[in-house]
């Protein structure tokens, strides 16, 4: 972010919903494309959430994450450690959208989905972003 090109950008420009540093290293979620023939459930789309997010921890300086979704897809960011920020934030062509926010940290972590990715995500946590809070 703070490129002017993510969508909520344009929703938290001069608002102080957060304190300063969770628009420190933040990065927009948007969509994930898979064939059909991937489409299998909710597993696999934590498997692939959790992967993208382990690539991006590993290669980027990624700290907090936003998206502005439907409320659908903000129960799902909430069961992974986001927070609405705002309920009603834009009107999309689904509706109205709200704005979330998590620490890149907290929801890999709950990505996890077994003892091994757990491992995995405090690893990697620990050896690439010690400074991060593990929640």
């Amino acid at each position: 972010m703070n490129q002017g090109l993510a969508p909520c950008e344009a929703i938290l420009d001069g608002q102080s919903l957060l304190p300063a540093h969770c628009y420190e290293a933040s990065w927009e979620v948007g969509r994930l494309v898979l064939a059909p023939e991937y489409r299998a459930g909710a597993e696999v789309l934590k498997r692939c959430l959790f992967v993208t997010l382990l690539h991006l921890l590993r290669t980027t300086q990624i700290e907090n994450v936003f998206a502005v979704c439907t409320p659908v897809l903000a129960r799902l960011y909430r069961r992974l450690g986001c927070s609405v920020i705002i309920k009603d934030a834009c009107e999309g062509t689904e509706g109205e959208l709200s704005l979330i926010h998590g620490k890149a940290s907290t929801v890999l972590m709950a990505l996890a989905s077994n003892e091994e990715e757990t491992l995995l995500a405090q690893c990697e946590l620990a050896a690439l972003r010690p400074e991060l809070e593990m929640s």
